[in-house]
């Protein structure tokens, strides 16, 4: 099995990052706008994504740890046919206004490795950029008033 880890740091609190992370079925809209294009729930636990290459993935919330700030997923359908792929992010709040996020995920078969690396170097990064222009946009209405 491959597995991939990912981490960056975010100037964004470990709060803020948190609450966009957690809300599963936003994550088109709070999360990797653009790189995700569309995401619907199906109930509570499973989302519809579209990615920016056209592919479609279900995905099934694992579970959510608040105290942790960690969520697990898993895609149980998706356009590389993976036979296993399982993917957790979490958030550690890292000095006083920054965070650090850590994305994992393990894959089968191992030669999707790779691929599934460069879609996740292309997703922390606009994570990265998301948060990092929601943060700066809220710090400049907080200094507006």
């Amino acid at each position: 099995m491959a597995s991939i880890i990912r981490e960056t740091h975010i100037d964004a609190s470990a709060a803020d990052v948190w609450e966009a992370v957690r809300d599963f079925g936003a994550v088109d809209k709070r999360l990797v706008p653009g790189f995700v294009i569309e995401s619907s729930l199906e109930g509570d636990a499973t989302r519809v994504v579209t990615f920016f290459n056209g592919g479609v993935a279900r995905e099934v919330l694992v579970g959510v740890d608040d105290a942790a700030r960690r969520l697990a997923y898993s895609v149980v359908e998706g356009p590389l046919g993976a036979t296993h792929h399982n993917a957790s992010a979490q958030v550690f709040a890292k000095g006083e206004h920054g965070s650090r996020f850590v994305w994992i995920t393990d894959v089968l078969p191992d030669q999707l490795g790779g691929s599934v690396g460069e879609l996740m170097d292309r997703g922390i990064a606009v994570i990265k950029q998301t948060l990092e222009s929601a943060a700066a946009i809220d710090d400049a209405r907080a200094g507006a008033v």
